[in-house]
């Protein structure tokens, strides 16, 4: 059966919603509280109606005896030695004690009962992620490429549950999902991974995986379901570049080709390198980034403007900031230009 096809829970396997990180402390004071909170609720009820109770002592119900009860009916031990009596104290016990029994014993047990309730909680988080996600980015293949692509993109500002990585190593995709990206488990060739990715609603497909061939048949199956969106895809070898472009690659970026020319640079000119790996670095330093002209910038020349331009975007079109297209900024243009980068606070 196609992964499309399959009920939301049967996708808890394959789909992975990131998780928030709770440290065991504060997990198990929360769960004592939860029992304190039940418990003292028990012993207030028991206690407003004691009269409704009967002691085989005679004596009358306590408050202490209010805790014993309640103490030994909510751990299920239950003597008989306190029993309700009246109609009305056994309705309570119906009504209330009965179920607050059993949220004591899920908060007491509740390690064990949260491997049995995980699968229906990643099913509804699943459930709904599927139904909301748009203009998100799908990062096929978490290798080192993968890995580097999803570091820029959150340098960048992107959110990390606006990422879905696809891949089929689970320690690639438990790392990913440990810094709070989704995943899918699968292989990105697979025309319906993709679309459990939600791919057709993508604004942006990273196609990275370690294989060129395999990088052709991602790009040719995310294509075909996502017409209108970005595709960058990354080749390690140049002849294999227009494959991916015929198979509906908008840019292809060839990484032995870049790695080599860097290396080259590095034995005459290392200082360009470093100057280039800043660039390319988006946490701290310099970075390339793309923004929107203002008003005031609309006929003037990129290259008087108090920003670094590189060049012009204009119709989806980049043009150098020396070519004659880019003497003069026009209304919806975009400017790529170099940005200081303040690094994070503690950092």
């Amino acid at each position: 059966m196609r992964l499309t096809d399959q009920p939301t829970h049967s996708l808890v396997g394959v789909i992975k919603m990131p998780d928030k990180v709770e440290s065991p402390t504060r997990a198990i004071v929360k769960r004592v509280i939860g029992a304190l909170a039940a418990l003292l609720l028990a012993v207030f009820i028991v206690y407003l109606d004691r009269d409704g109770y009967r002691d085989v002592n005679g004596d009358g119900v306590s408050l202490l005896d209010s805790f014993y009860y309640a103490t030994v009916s909510l751990s299920t031990t239950g003597y008989g030695d306190i029993t309700p009596a009246s109609s009305t104290a056994r309705l309570v016990n119906v009504l209330v004690i009965t179920p607050l029994r059993v949220l004591f014993l899920i908060v007491l047990v509740g390690t064990t009962l949260e491997v049995l309730t995980e699968r229906s909680r990643q099913a509804m988080r699943i459930q709904k992620w599927r139904r909301v996600v748009r203009d998100h980015v799908v990062v096929v293949g978490y290798g080192t490429k993968g890995r580097s692509a999803v570091a820029a993109l959150l340098g960048d500002g992107v959110e990390p549950g606006s990422i879905v990585v696809v891949d089929t190593v689970q320690e690639s995709l438990d790392a990913a999902s440990a810094i709070g990206l989704v995943t899918v488990h699968g292989s990105g060739t697979r025309n319906d991974v993709l679309r459990v990715a939600g791919a057709a609603r993508a604004r942006a497909i990273v196609v990275a995986p370690n294989r060129d061939d395999t990088a052709v048949l991602v790009t040719l199956t995310a294509r075909e379901l996502a017409p209108k969106a970005q595709i960058v895809a990354s080749v390690r070898e140049r002849e294999n570049e227009h494959l991916l472009r015929q198979s509906g690659a908008d840019s292809v970026v060839v990484s032995s080709e870049t790695a080599g020319r860097l290396l080259g640079m590095a034995t005459a000119t290392p200082s360009v390198v470093d100057m280039v790996e800043d660039l390319l670095t988006p946490d701290a330093g310099l970075a390339i980034a793309e923004r929107d002209v203002e008003p005031g910038e609309i006929g003037g020349s990129p290259r008087h403007l108090a920003d670094i331009v590189l060049g012009v975007v204009r119709d989806g079109q980049l043009y150098r900031v020396d070519a004659p297209e880019a003497d003069a900024i026009e209304h919806g243009d975009r400017l790529l230009y170099v940005k200081k980068v303040t690094p994070p606070a503690g950092d």
